[in-house]
C-alpha cells in the first residue's frame, strides 16, 4: 500500500510505549508560550542537577554532612548545608534576574514546527533551527525542554501547551532520533 510509518518513543511513568502512526503528511504545529521565572528556574534546576557539577556539589555536601555525623565538627555541617542549599538558591535568583532583565521573556514566543525545523518569533525578530541541529529533548514536571545546543534550549511550559502537548511530543519524536528524546508524560 506504500504507507510509511513512524515511531514515537515516549516514556510514560517509567514504561516505554511505542506509538505507531502514519507519516508523510506535511506537519505544521504552532504554539505560543510565555516563559516565566518559575519556568526558567525549572529549566536551570534540570540542567544543573543532571550535569556533573550539580551532582558533584550535592555529593560533596552529603559527604560533609556525613563527616559531621561521625566527627561532630560543626564546620562540616555548615559547609555541607551551604553546598547543598547554595545551588538552588543561586539558580532561583538567576532565573528571577533573567526573567526581569532579558527582553525575550517579557512577551510570549511564537513557535512554528515544520518538516524543516523550528521557527521561533517574537515581534519582528525571527530565528529558525533545523531538527538535525537539536541536541536532545527532555521533560520535567512543568516543561518540555528542547535543547538547541549543549547550554541553550527552547522551554515549552506544559500549562501553555494545552491540547497541543501530544502534538509537540509527536513532532519532536518524529524528527529526532529516539536516543535523543527522553520525554515523560
Amino acid at each position: 500500500q506504500g504507507l510509511h510509518f513512524w515511531r514515537i518513543l515516549v516514556y510514560c511513568k517509567g514504561i516505554m510505549l511505542c506509538l505507531i502512526g502514519k507519516a508523510g503528511a506535511a506537519m505544521e504545529l504552532e504554539i505560543d508560550v510565555k516563559v516565566t521565572a518559575s519556568d526558567l528556574y525549572d529549566y536551570l534546576l534540570y540542567h544543573t542537577y543532571t550535569g556533573f557539577s550539580g551532582m558533584l556539589g550535592t555529593l560533596a555536601g552529603v559527604f560533609l554532612i556525613m563527616a559531621f555525623v561521625s566527627t561532630r565538627y560543626i564546620i562540616y555541617l555548615i559547609a555541607g548545608v551551604v553546598l547543598i542549599a547554595y545551588m538552588p538558591c543561586s539558580l532561583f535568583l538567576k532565573a528571577k534576574q533573567q526573567a526581569v532583565n532579558n527582553p525575550v521573556f517579557r512577551n510570549p514566543l511564537h513557535y512554528k514546527m515544520t518538516e524543516e525545523g523550528i521557527n521561533v518569533s517574537q515581534g519582528e525578530n525571527e530565528e529558525t533551527q533545523s531538527w538535525e541541529s537539536c541536541v536532545k529533548a527532555v521533560s520535567t514536571g512543568r516543561s518540555i525542554i528542547l535543547y538547541t545546543s549543549r547550554t541553550t534550549a527552547s522551554i515549552f511550559p506544559k500549562r501553555d501547551l494545552g491540547d497541543k502537548k501530544e502534538a509537540l511530543i509527536q513532532a519532536i519524536s518524529t524528527h529526532m532520533p529516539p536516543k535523543k528524546v527522553k520525554i515523560r508524560f
